[in-house]
């Protein structure tokens, strides 16, 4: 195996997610929560418009911040109270309306403005929101600059605020979708095109349901749409990467190339091949690494991705002389992974992923055009040319828990460490505690699948048993 060995078990523990334990608004991917409820309200909207727009208001320049959102009904609301509070600190916004999470990152960059703004809760139901904050280089903002905006938040703010000479303007850019379309064409090969392929692609009734099937139409494919009619309560609604089951019959039915599932935001994708199988983000990660290694694009002979990847992506790198470096759970730390050690492949088994020759964040548009182009040069079909590795048997469960993590409890850790033990070389387990719920995510994976099942029901066992007795 050309040198590789299987990792010793190991135990994730990835308490960095626990920050969001300690601030009253930020979490792990920006604020997110129910709609019109603490902290997806309005007034807290507004505070946080006018605590950023202060924050990022550095040197004598007129100020400005692009303001996007998906198609959740509360996006108007959500829009309206951050404008708001941006006006109010002096700063000029860009409204774009429905545009995805990558985009609005593309567009703070290439409009040199000071901050960029998504309105969205991602893969959640209609009934979440959530709000993203870029810098002006595009990127995630970090938790040390989240700390700082949350403790403006937590003050009197009103002695900053402009003076009425100062408010700010509000305009829209018309041609937000088509910048977003003309960036992600450019980043095909010169002269690839699409002819003669074709594509179901599913935007969830979210962020990307105009721009994503244009772009690709654009290329020459012919374009079969799902999920490009939102209603303000229907986007990732039965539809989208979180519930492939459509397209998987439509890639079918129409005897279609391929099949691509967008997110509610479009930062994430998952692709679906002709025999209506799906390919998640690790087998994506692994194709792309592949076809940039050897055109001799890849930056680094490492590809970043999270403790949730395939040991089998990392035999497969490794294979080809390549090394998988593991995060934490979250694209912004595959991102600041990515940026510290000069990769430009990175991503997550979930859909995300970052090429950041292109983007700062993940973009599935521009992960399943770099996917069709080598669909394109190989000439063979996707089932074949997708799956580029066997993936090792794994099981993830969550359990929901109140009160304090039980990660924490004694017996827990006990019945953790005999759970690794018990894999040794052969397997890996991951607990960690989701960003955004009241959950305890247990995952493991090992060659066989009676390992994976026993340890999975064994850690299961001991959290739910010590949290009850807690």
């Amino acid at each position: 195996m050309n040198g590789y060995s299987v990792p010793t078990a190991t135990y994730a523990g990835d308490f960095r997610h626990g920050m969001s334990k300690t601030r009253q608004f930020f979490g792990t991917d920006g604020i997110r929560g129910k709609a019109n409820t603490s902290p997806m309200t309005v007034e807290i909207a507004q505070k946080l418009g006018q605590a950023a727009g202060l924050h990022f208001r550095r040197g004598s320049h007129r100020h400005r911040v692009v303001v996007g959102k998906d198609t959740r009904l509360s996006g108007y609301m959500i829009e309206c109270a951050l404008v708001a509070g941006f006006l109010s600190a002096g700063m000029d916004v860009t409204l774009v309306g429905p545009m995805p999470t990558p985009a609005i990152a593309m567009l703070t960059r290439s409009l040199r403005a000071d901050l960029g703004v998504m309105i969205s809760a991602s893969h959640n139901p209609f009934s979440d929101n959530g709000i993203k904050l870029f810098g002006p280089d595009g990127f995630k903002l970090s938790d040390q600059e989240e700390t700082t905006v949350e403790a403006l938040m937590m003050t009197d703010l009103s002695s900053q605020l402009a003076s009425p000479a100062e408010i700010g303007r509000a305009s829209r850019l018309n041609d937000a979708a088509g910048r977003y379309i003309e960036h992600a064409k450019a980043s095909l090969p010169k002269g690839c095109r699409l002819d003669g392929l074709k594509i179901v692609i599913d935007c969830a009734n979210g962020a990307a349901y105009r721009v994503a099937p244009a772009a690709i139409w654009e290329l020459g494919a012919e374009v079969i749409r799902l999920g490009c009619d939102p209603d303000g309560v229907n986007i990732n609604e039965g539809c989208g990467s979180t519930h492939p089951q459509g397209l998987c019959e439509a890639v079918v039915r129409h005897g279609a190339d391929l099949g691509i599932a967008l997110d509610g935001d479009a930062d994430r994708m998952l692709l679906v091949d002709e025999t209506g199988h799906l390919i998640d983000g690790d087998q994506i990660l692994g194709l792309i690494a592949r076809s940039w290694a050897k055109a001799g694009r890849l930056a680094t002979s490492s590809v970043v991705a999270t403790v949730m990847s395939n040991m089998g992506l990392e035999r497969f790198l490794a294979d080809g002389g390549l090394k998988l470096e593991r995060t934490s759970v979250g694209d912004r730390y595959v991102v600041e992974r990515m940026r510290e050690n000069g990769a430009n492949v990175g991503g997550e088994q979930s859909g995300h992923v970052v090429l950041s020759d292109f983007a700062t964040t993940g973009d599935g548009l521009l992960a399943a055009l770099q996917v069709l182009a080598v669909l394109i040069e190989d000439g063979r079909p996707a089932s074949e040319v997708c799956r580029v590795f066997s993936p090792y048997p794994q099981l993830l469960k969550n359990i929901r828990f109140s009160g304090a993590s039980p990660l924490h409890l004694p017996e827990v850790q006990a019945a953790r460490d005999d759970v690794v033990a018990q894999l040794g070389q052969k397997g890996r387990l991951v607990l960690r505690e989701s960003g955004t719920e009241p959950l305890v995510r247990v995952m493991v994976e090992a060659e066989h699948e009676s390992d994976v099942q026993q340890a999975v029901n064994a850690m299961c066992d001991a959290i739910n048993s010590a949290h009850v007795a807690a």
